[in-house]
């Protein structure tokens, strides 16, 4: 195999392409991890409600805050060596994280995580959208998403493995995720940078030579002169601040239209509620009416389907296009949340009856385990059979999750039953589910959730976001959508244990369902298709008829191309 015919610099960028999304793989990993971990986590510092959002959240939150830096970074010193400084920082998060020595640490460790998080998710697939040729860009940005979803996949096994460690399996799960980030720290010291940022810098011959090496021929020429032609028309906006950049952006029609339409992909990938199946599908299916233990490992069924549709949209994304995928998505997203909102509909229905009354307080009142499991204080306690005869018994307060009350009482559920092996146990006791007949049909819904969610929404704001901004305004735009990802991210992780109590499990997802169907009919009229462009191709899908003929008059006027400007005047502003 030669270097000339192409088959050979294609696997160099497939090769370079996964080293880069190795940082998709790590935010994959934290954001899957957190699910299983947070069961063990929550019993061991007997966490409320408020700071299990906090734990989960923290990590959003600082994604969203550097994400902005990211971009100005990236611009500065490069997609290269923002990526590298992203891999250290999640190194030093997981080493805190695991051995944090309360609640206040653990958090510490968390925004760490999301500071790597938050440069690595904006600067890695604008990366791999510069390197990559034109006809399988849109199917290599797809692959950061795929490594998303590898890391999710191995955190549901990871949390599964360490699951009956219950005072320190946590510890494994959440620094296991500074292996990954070394390697890729290690190895980006042998990749190259970016040629279109090293074409900004001037170094055009480090630009051809990596041109040449990823392309894996020297008929590079034309390509390259674009590509200058580009940074040239954008020079002047190398030195310009970040508000600078950002009112060109808002004052260029176009570049405003497509700052638009990639913020709205962002916030409507993160409000049909992805997260709360990643973060807390454990939680989701505890609710449900499993127990912990299996809870944990039915993770993977929806986190291996994750990964499994994920290769649907990496085949069909350069077939089908971004805009189909999308479309589709939310139509089997809406499905799935419908599933999972009349599943805990019918559960709380059917909630199974109190039979036994074995305590005189405030617990011995409720006639259903629903109302029972929603006061704090109260805890369910069913004989493990096809006969529940359940109680509604005081929980004990340290480790509600653990065993009914005080240790030296006689209930069925008492310590002495909890200390049994599982197999082994007469009475399951459960503080915040029902065990009912529709607990499958969590598992269907989330299954479903993820099968529509990957091939389409998952990866499509990453692909589009890459590939609708000019030179001059990638960074910024790119950093700004990335933004109100993590924004609306941590919108929807901080309240959504809150709204489960607030407005019942099934009333979250009918909500997050609605906002879905308003999310399909926006992207029906706005999005266009980008597939088989290039980059500077699909910044003329968005110029209104009025603009592009002001901007043929312009050219036409003036003898230049002035790509990205209203005109001559305008230019020297900055």
């Amino acid at each position: 195999m030669t270097m000339e015919d192409g088959s050979g610099s294609k696997l160099y960028v497939i090769f370079l392409t996964c080293f880069a999304t190795i940082g998709g793989l790590l935010f994959g990993y934290d954001t899957g991890i957190v699910s299983g971990s947070m069961l063990l986590i929550r019993d061991v510092y007997n966490l409320s409600t408020i700071w299990q959002e906090l734990i989960v959240s923290a990590t959003i939150g600082a994604a969203a805050l550097f994400s902005l830096v990211a971009g100005v970074l990236s611009d500065r010193l490069g997609r290269k060596t923002v990526i590298m400084f992203a891999s250290f920082v999640f190194t030093i998060g997981a080493v805190v994280m695991a051995a944090a020595n309360g609640k206040a640490m653990l958090l510490g460790g968390r925004i760490i995580v999301g500071i790597g998080i938050g440069f690595a998710s904006m600067s890695v697939p604008v990366y791999v959208a510069e390197v990559a040729p034109a006809h399988i860009r849109g199917a290599l940005v797809t692959l950061n998403q795929l490594f998303i979803t590898i890391g999710i996949v191995i955190s549901s096994v990871i949390a599964g493995a360490f699951s009956e460690n219950k005072e320190n399996g946590w510890r494994y799960m959440l620094g296991l995720a500074g292996i990954p980030s070394v390697i890729q720290f290690l190895g980006f010291f042998f990749l190259p940078e970016s040629p279109r940022y090293l074409v900004a810098r001037g170094d055009e011959d480090k630009a051809r030579a990596c041109l040449e090496k990823v392309r894996g021929t020297k008929e590079i020429d034309h390509e390259l002169k674009e590509i200058i032609e580009t940074v040239e028309e954008n020079r002047q906006y190398a030195n310009a601040n970040s508000f600078s950049i950002f009112y060109r952006m808002m004052t260029t029609q176009p570049v405003r239209s497509a700052l638009f339409l990639g913020c709205l992909m962002q916030l409507f990938q993160q409000l049909c509620g992805i997260n709360t199946v990643i973060y807390y599908s454990a939680s989701i299916l505890r609710m449900s009416g499993f127990p912990s233990e299996l809870a944990i490992w039915l993770v993977c069924v929806p986190n291996a389907v994750n990964f499994l549709c994920t290769f649907i949209g990496i085949w069909l994304v350069e077939k089908a296009g971004r805009r189909i995928l999308t479309l589709l998505s939310f139509v089997g997203i809406i499905i799935a949340l419908v599933i999972l909102a009349v599943g805990f509909q019918l559960s709380d229905i059917h909630s199974p009856d109190v039979i036994f009354k074995e305590a005189s307080d405030n617990c011995s009142s409720y006639s259903v385990c629903q109302p029972c499991i929603n006061d704090k204080k109260c805890g369910f306690c069913y004989e493990d059979g096809p006969n529940l005869n359940g109680s509604c018994l005081p929980v004990f307060e340290k480790h509600p999750e653990r065993y009914a009350y005080l240790a030296n009482t006689t209930f069925r559920c008492d310590k002495t039953n909890y200390d049994k092996d599982s197999s082994s146990r007469s009475y399951v006791w459960a503080d915040n589910y029902c065990p009912t007949d529709y607990t499958w049909m969590a598992v269907l819904g989330l299954a479903l959730f993820v099968m529509g969610f990957a091939p389409g929404l998952g990866p499509n704001p990453w692909t589009v976001n890459s590939e609708i901004y000019p030179m001059w305004a990638r960074g910024t735009g790119t950093s700004i959508a990335t933004a109100v990802n993590w924004i609306c991210n941590l919108i929807v992780s901080l309240t959504f244990l809150t709204l489960t109590e607030t407005i019942t499990s099934y009333g979250t997802f009918y909500l997050f369902a609605g906002i879905s169907f308003i999310g399909m009919v926006v992207m029906f009229v706005l999005l266009p298709e980008t597939k088989d462009k290039t980059l500077e191709e699909v910044e003329e899908l968005f110029m209104s008829a009025s603009y592009k003929a002001k901007h043929k008059a312009n050219v036409n006027t003036n003898g230049m191309d002035n790509k990205g400007y209203e005109n001559e005047k305008d230019k020297q502003k900055l």
